[in-house]
C-alpha cells in the first residue's frame, strides 16, 4: 500500500505581537490602591464636614438680604415657639400631673397636647416649609443670579405633576422617619446604623431644594447623593447629632429650627467628587513642558474595587414608597393619573431608579383620561374634516354614542 507524498496544512494561528499585547493591556481598567482610595473617601468627608460649619456664609446671606433675613427670623420665632411648648409639656406639666387620682389631671396632658401642642406643631411645619422654599430660591437668585430651572406649573397637568410630586415627597418624609426609626431598634449595631442613615437624610433635604432649581429629577437627586456617599453622611453628621439630644417632637422642632441655615450651607456648598468614576485629578503638566502627556491624563482611574462608588441609601425607602403608592392606587381605584412605569417594585441600582422618577416627578409618563378624537388609520390631514362630516351622528331622536356609553337623546 502506496502513500502520496504528506503536505502540510497552512497553520492560520500567528502568535500575538507585542503591538497586540500592549493595546489588550491599555483596554484593561485602571484602578486606585485601596490606600488612596480610602485616603479620598477621607478626603471627600472632610470637605462636607467643613460645608456643614459654614455658618460664616449664613451671616454672610442672612446680613446682605432683607428677603431671606425675614424668613429665617420668623422661622426662628415660630420654631422655637414649637420648642418651648415641646419642653413646657415635657418639664412642668407632665412631672405635675403624673400620678394623680383625679380624672382633669391625669388627662390634662392630653388636652394641651390636642389645644395648643399639635396645632402649634402643624402650623409650624406649613408655615416653615413655605419660608424655607422663598429663602431657598432667593438664596439661588443671590448665588447664581438666575431663576431656577423648574418653572412654577400653569397648566392642569403641571398641576397634577406638582400635587404627585408634594404626596411622593411626604410619603418619603414619613417612610425614612419609620426606616431610621426600626434600624435603631435592631440590637448592637442598630443606634449606630440608625444614625448613620438619619446623617444620609438629613443631607438630603438640605441639598434638595438645590437639585430641584437645577431641575434634577427624583432619581438623579438619590443618585447624585448615594455616589458621593462619604460627603453628604459628614455634612449631616452635625445636624443628626443635634436632633438627637432630645424626644421625638423635640428632635424635629430642633431640625426646622436649624433647617434655614442648613439650606443657605448647601447652597454655597461644592459637593465632590466631580466624577466619582474618575475621582483623580488630570494630569498636571511635567516641568519643562506645557501640557500634560496625552496618554497619562486620557486614563480613566476608578476607585478601588473593595470601596464602593455608590451605596444604595434610599434603597428600602425607594421600595416602601413604591409599595405605599400602589395601595393607595389601589384603594382609590381607578386614578385620574396612572403611571405606568411604576409597576416595578425593585430598585434600578443602576438606572437611579426609575421607577421612583415615574412616581414622583416630571419624568412620569401619565394617562389622562380625557375626551379626544382620534384620527382614522389611513387617513390623510387633509381629509379630517370631511371624515368628521361624513361620520358625525345626524341630529334627531335615537340613540347616539358617548364614548363607549349609549345613552338617550
Amino acid at each position: 500500500m502506496s502513500s502520496g507524498p504528506y503536505t502540510a496544512r497552512q497553520q492560520s494561528f500567528q502568535y500575538s505581537g507585542p503591538s497586540a499585547r500592549l493595546s489588550s493591556r491599555a483596554q484593561y481598567p485602571h484602578f486606585l490602591s485601596l490606600q488612596d482610595s480610602v485616603l479620598l473617601q477621607l478626603k471627600w468627608a472632610w470637605r462636607g464636614l467643613f460645608d456643614a460649619f459654614r455658618w460664616d456664609a449664613v451671616v454672610s446671606v442672612v446680613a446682605s438680604d432683607s428677603e431671606v433675613r425675614a424668613n429665617v427670623y420668623k422661622s426662628l420665632l415660630l420654631n422655637s415657639v414649637s420648642l418651648l411648648s415641646i419642653y413646657v409639656f415635657d418639664l412642668l406639666l407632665q412631672p405635675l400631673v403624673q400620678d394623680q387620682q383625679k380624672w382633669f389631671h391625669r388627662n390634662i396632658g392630653w388636652f394641651y397636647q390636642i389645644l395648643w401642642l399639635f396645632p402649634v406643631l402643624s402650623v409650624s411645619l406649613y408655615l416653615n416649609g413655605t419660608w424655607c422654599t422663598i429663602i431657598a430660591k432667593r438664596t439661588f437668585l443671590l448665588q447664581h443670579g438666575g431663576r431656577p430651572v423648574v418653572a412654577q406649573p400653569v397648566s392642569y397637568t403641571g398641576m397634577l405633576k406638582a400635587i404627585a410630586t408634594s404626596a411622593y415627597r411626604v410619603v418619603m418624609v414619613c417612610t425614612s422617619v419609620v426606616v431610621s426609626f426600626a434600624l435603631s431598634k435592631v440590637p448592637l449595631v442598630g443606634p449606630v446604623g440608625g444614625f448613620i442613615f438619619l446623617c444620609w437624610v438629613d443631607s438630603y433635604y438640605c441639598f434638595e431644594f438645590v437639585w430641584i432649581a437645577r431641575g434634577l429629577s427624583l432619581a438623579g437627586r438619590i443618585r447624585h447623593l448615594e455616589e458621593r456617599w462619604a460627603y453628604y453622611f459628614a455634612f449631616g453628621l452635625p445636624s443628626a447629632a443635634l436632633c438627637t439630644v432630645g424626644t421625638g417632637l423635640a428632635n424635629a422642632a430642633i431640625f426646622a429650627l436649624i433647617f434655614p441655615a442648613y439650606i443657605i450651607m448647601a447652597m454655597r456648598a461644592r459637593p465632590v467628587p466631580d466624577d466619582p468614576y474618575n475621582p483623580m485629578p488630570p494630569a498636571t503638566p511635567r516641568p519643562g513642558t506645557m501640557h500634560a502627556d496625552n496618554g497619562a491624563s486620557s486614563i480613566i482611574r476608578h476607585p478601588s474595587p473593595f470601596i464602593p462608588i455608590r451605596i444604595p441609601v434610599f434603597a428600602i425607602v425607594v421600595i416602601l414608597n413604591d409599595a405605599i403608592v400602589k395601595v393607595l392606587n389601589f384603594i382609590g381605584g381607578r386614578p385620574i393619573i396612572r403611571h405606568k412605569a411604576a409597576a416595578p417594585s425593585k430598585y434600578a441600582m443602576e438606572e437611579g431608579g426609575d421607577a421612583v422618577e415615574s412616581v414622583e416627578d416630571g419624568g412620569a409618563r401619565m394617562e389622562l383620561k380625557t375626551f379626544s378624537t382620534t384620527t382614522p388609520v389611513g387617513v390623510s390631514s387633509g381629509n379630517v374634516a370631511s371624515t368628521a362630516a361624513t361620520s358625525r351622528p345626524s341630529a334627531g331622536p335615537g340613540r347616539i354614542k358617548l364614548g363607549a356609553r349609549r345613552k338617550l337623546d
